[in-house]
């Protein structure tokens, strides 16, 4: 392992702290899914052990982290080609966590309506979303 594994609550705080995210339950009280606008970005149980998030992320990138890191898989009940599930163990840095947690961010925020994007003040779409942070 080479980082600190990110506590169910400081997972949260890092989803929640993004611009106009929000949590919701709609798969039940034992799912967290974080939303931008009306469109979700992160996905977790956060009782679960181990501690998982689904992200959303370019399909390209997400193969390359796929095939460079053990603790991301395709996306678990997702469509795996835009979505991979992080197990939050501790083998990946808290900033590269926090990195594709952002970059998921910005992937949905860029597929928003400009009126959702105006409501959480980001009139013009990302330039590179998911594309250099990984």
């Amino acid at each position: 392992m080479t980082g600190r594994a990110l506590t169910p609550g400081e997972l949260r705080r890092r989803c929640l702290a993004k611009p106009g995210a929000w949590d919701d339950f709609p798969f039940g009280p034992e799912t967290s899914v974080f939303k931008v606008g009306s469109k979700l970005f992160a996905i977790s149980a956060l009782d679960a052990q181990p501690l998982t998030v689904s992200l959303k992320c370019d399909p390209e990138v997400a193969a390359a982290l796929r095939a460079h890191h053990p603790s991301i898989q395709p996306g678990y009940h997702l469509n795996k080609r835009h979505w991979n599930t992080v197990t939050l163990d501790g083998s990946l840095e808290t900033d590269q966590v926090t990195a594709l947690i952002d970059d998921s961010y910005d992937l949905v925020v860029s597929s928003l309506p400009r009126a959702e994007r105006e409501a959480i003040g980001r009139v013009e779409s990302p330039v590179n979303p998911g594309g250099s942070r990984s």
